[in-house]
């Protein structure tokens, strides 16, 4: 039975940010990615992170080899809908058309994103067959 991860902290997001963009990285990678220059003590800090995330079933952890290595087992598009949700949820009584109606001000978009948004929506509301 796959388990639905639990929110995560800011301090694992970044983890999970690095991971998502590097991809599978050991403990010193990604260290070296966060803290450049850091601490063994930071280095400590990026494990305990990698444990909570893997703990949470956001994190997959290969022991295969004498280091280990990390990878995201959460999609970057999956924790973002799943805190938008959490989000309509507790300040819009589940309704998402608040937050989108403040994520796609008009005034506040390009005329790209205008455009993208229009195509999007066109694909949820296809025109009717005469």
């Amino acid at each position: 039975m796959v388990r639905k991860p639990q929110d995560v902290t800011d301090a694992e997001l970044a983890v999970l940010q690095v991971l998502w963009d590097r991809g599978p990285s050991t403990t010193r990678q990604l260290a070296d990615q966060l803290y450049p220059g850091g601490t063994a003590s930071q280095t400590a800090t990026v494990l305990k992170l990698l444990e909570r995330l893997e703990a949470k079933g956001c994190v997959d952890r290969d022991r295969g080899g004498p280091v280990h290595v990390f990878e995201a087992a959460v999609d970057r598009d999956d924790l973002i809908a799943r805190r938008l949700q959490a989000l309509a949820e507790s300040l819009c009584d589940g309704s998402k058309t608040p937050l989108l109606m403040h994520l796609v001000d008009p005034k506040k978009l390009t005329r790209e994103e205008r455009e993208a948004l229009r195509s999007l929506i066109a694909e949820f509301d296809p025109k009717p067959k005469k």
